[in-house]
């Protein structure tokens, strides 16, 4: 049995003429684990199949590596902005990859859009899907996220009604629903890791104040490391901003560094790995002499020399939460609104050990 619409291209290079003109029905059913009917029903566009098993049917043909039939690519569902920061930090590519699967299977395509310097800001972004009819769009860490920008913006697509979801950040009177890590636990768990490892003048290697995640991580950071140094104010010197990047953290750790910190809990990874750079630079072993924490467990991190411990967002359950409930508003059922706060994990690997004999000897 051959299938029902002709011709499938072949794609990686090869062209039609030298691939099998037609495929059969029960290598696409053998290799998505359905029947020959469900794969003719699909490949010819007719309804009457669930979503998932539609879906497995379009990866079976991605995985044989020919294109899918003109007719199965079309969406009838709309499509989804997905508004991103630049991808330069390797924790947005995850969750736009996390978002960007779920809304496939589904039946949503997903326009990536992201903010990167000198390029479309996020207003440009979102006027080009409104103009495009969206119907819907998850932001990652926008705007809503700077306690300094102007937040209507939220508001106005919330009162159109333009189904939004947001995450990480939040902003009190939005009528939407923001998915957020508890940051402010997130630094605990880091502070108290390194307590239990004799740490007591541990540094803070953040971003720019001005962010609400920034904000709830030095809060977080100063409840738990005040009682270790018995100062409220001596906590608050050891917190310093800088910008979320290698270099920021390069600069935020030297910083640390000069006020006599044995330890730095890092707003990301990447400022986590800037801290390292500095420490080596100054002749320091991490973890010998200095240790690191980073935040957002990004890929590859475990990998890195030494091996990064760090707080793992839940970027699974983040993502998962988000695009249920813009498939619900999508839909037009209820969606609460307000913030749901989902809680990080400490992963602890190479990167931090028991403090200096010197440090944690208060008789030294």
């Amino acid at each position: 049995m051959v299938v029902g619409l002709g011709v499938i291209g072949a794609r990686r290079g090869r062209s039609v003429e030298s691939t099998a003109v037609t495929m059969r029905l029960a290598d696409i059913a053998a290799r998505a684990g359905v029947s020959e009917a469900t794969v003719s029903r699909v490949l010819n566009g007719r309804p009457g199949v669930a979503a998932d098993t539609r879906q497995a049917v379009f990866s079976a043909l991605d995985t044989l590596g020919f294109e899918r039939p003109t007719r199965s690519q079309r969406r009838d569902a709309g499509l989804v902005g997905l508004i991103t920061p630049e991808l330069d930090n390797p924790i947005f590519p995850v969750f736009a990859q996390a978002i960007e699967r779920t809304l496939t299977q589904r039946g949503y395509p997903t326009v990536l859009c992201t903010r990167v310097p000198g390029g479309s800001t996020e207003d440009e972004f979102i006027q080009c899907l409104l103009d495009r009819d969206a119907a819907g769009i998850v932001f990652v860490a926008g705007l809503y996220a700077d306690t300094t920008a102007r937040h209507d913006r939220y508001r106005r697509l919330a009162e159109r009604p333009l189904p939004i979801v947001l995450i990480n950040g939040f902003v009190p009177g939005v009528p939407a629903p923001f998915f957020c890590t508890d940051d402010r636990a997130a630094v605990r768990l880091a502070v108290s890791h390194l307590g239990a490892l004799g740490h007591r003048r541990i540094g803070l290697a953040v971003g720019p104040a001005r962010y609400v995640p920034v904000v709830r991580k030095t809060e977080g950071f100063l409840a738990a490391v005040a009682p270790l140094l018995g100062s409220a104010d001596e906590a608050e010197q050891l917190v310093a901003n800088s910008v979320f990047s290698v270099e920021g953290g390069r600069s935020a750790a030297n910083s640390l560094l000069d006020r006599g910190v044995t330890a730095i809990v890092c707003g990301s990874d990447l400022m986590a790995l800037g801290a390292i750079r500095a420490a080596r630079e100054r002749g320091l072993r991490v973890p010998e002499d200095c240790s690191v924490v980073g935040y957002d467990d990004s890929p590859l991190i475990a990998y890195t020399d030494p091996p990064l411990t760090t707080v793992r967002q839940p970027v699974p359950a983040l993502a998962g939460a988000a695009t249920a409930a813009l498939l619900d508003a999508m839909t037009g059922a209820d969606v609460l609104t307000g913030e749901f706060v989902f809680q990080p994990e400490l992963l602890v690997r190479g990167s931090t050990a028991a403090a200096p004999t010197a440090a944690s000897d208060p008789t030294a």
